[in-house]
């Protein structure tokens, strides 16, 4: 490793050890110390923050050293704490802000503490306590999987033998240090179950490189649509090694578009369906392309551009693309970190349009990091496209075929 690298490594690291210990001398100032609380309660507090804040270190080590079952050990605590831990910043954060409210000097007993024992230990455990609750819904809410969500989109142009298309999307799995193999085969059941006739995988689908997790995503060769399953980078397939992936992801049968366009056809309707690579690629290699998905494009034939991240949308409203089917925000997924994710797109959920082109953006179908969603459930999505002025879901015939387009 080149020393200006290691150097930059090491000053990283050193960044997020101390701030790591910050938030943690914060926790347990508010919920340990100022409490006061007595011993050997107080040492065990102590001891338990102290674990819980080593395995948020440790756990990327493990993953990458241990054998997958030792890391899995350490996986579910470290990434449950970061979960809790963002919970209990939050409130205690809107703790401070009601003591400045209510004027802390009234509430302060003599001493040096901004709070008394007595006020301290009652935040304490109203802090606690809500996050408690709403940190064990937001564990039961990802833990109980994705929800099936059924939205139309008419489209404004394309043959009357369009109508009805179902489009799966499938988006930010992140297979990798909790979600397995078991997981995969629960998403592959329910979309097959659906009998859709495309099935979009819209990026993240892993966390790990190839040679870690290639038995936990092996059950993704049993997807099955009509007109085939199709699959674009995102930003998380490129942290895990994206060539590795496209190749692996290719061998489970589904069609990896690299800044690229086929076309689909169904009855006398063709439907030109793109994908570009996610733009946080250029430092390994492919990156976002979107002129090159669409040179040749026929204009007159219904677009549908699979991106992983929304804010391609900015360029593809303007390229004349009918509809984008994305991910990446997962919605938020802990609440309020939605409000986060809204200053950096406008496109965090759901279904938007602009210049004549639309958006849908999936909330994901797994999660990242902690296995919790507050107020943001996952999502197995279900498009059907209407055709303009349909009034009927056409008949479609038997034989279709996706070939590169242009």
């Amino acid at each position: 490793m080149p020393r200006r690298r290691k150097l930059l490594l090491t000053l990283v690291l050193g960044v997020f050890v101390g701030l790591l210990c910050a938030i943690h001398y914060y926790i347990a100032r508010r919920l340990i110390l100022d409490p006061a609380l007595g011993e050997p309660l107080r040492s065990a507090a102590l001891g338990l923050l102290g674990v819980l804040g080593a395995s948020v270190v440790l756990q990327p080590f493990s993953q990458r050293r241990f054998p997958r079952r030792v890391a899995r050990f350490v996986a579910w605590p470290a990434h449950l704490w970061l979960g809790f831990g963002f919970l209990l910043l939050v409130g205690l954060g809107a703790s401070e802000l009601a003591v400045l409210a209510l004027g802390s000097p009234a509430l302060a007993d003599v001493g040096e503490l901004p709070l008394g024992p007595a006020a301290a230990r009652a935040r304490a455990i109203c802090v606690g306590a809500a996050v408690l609750v709403l940190g064990g819904f937001a564990v039961v809410n990802a833990l109980r999987g994705p929800r099936l969500v059924r939205r139309e989109i008419r489209l404004a142009r394309g043959h009357a033998d369009l109508d009805g298309f179902r489009i799966v999307q499938i988006s930010d799995v992140h297979i990798g240090a909790i979600l397995d193999r078991r997981f995969a085969a629960e998403i592959v059941e329910r979309a097959n179950a659906l009998e859709p006739d495309l099935i979009a995988v819209t990026g993240d689908l892993v966390d790990g490189p190839v040679r870690e997790l290639q038995s936990e995503v092996a059950p993704f060769a049993g997807l099955r649509a009509r007109h085939g399953v199709f699959f674009v980078t995102g930003n998380h397939d490129h942290y895990s090694g994206d060539l590795a992936w496209v190749a692996e992801v290719s061998r489970l049968g589904m069609r990896v578009l690299r800044n690229q366009r086929v076309r689909i056809t169904t009855g006398e309707g063709v439907l030109e369906l793109a994908g570009v690579d996610d733009h946080r690629g250029g430092y390994r290699g492919s990156s976002e392309d979107l002129p090159a998905a669409l040179a040749g494009r026929d204009p007159e034939l219904p677009l549908v551009l699979l991106a992983h991240d929304p804010q391609t949308f900015e360029a593809a409203s303007r390229a004349g693309v009918d509809l984008q089917l994305s991910g990446h925000t997962h919605g938020g997924q802990l609440w309020p970190f939605a409000w986060a994710v809204r200053l950096v797109t406008s496109w965090v959920v759901g279904h938007y349009e602009r210049a004549g082109a639309q958006l849908y953006v999936s909330r994901g179908t797994g999660f990242w990091g902690p296995p919790m969603r507050l107020f943001a459930r996952s999502e197995l999505t279900e498009l059907r496209l209407r055709a303009p002025g349909a009034t009927a879901s056409a008949v479609r015939g038997a034989a279709a075929a996706a070939v590169p387009a242009g």
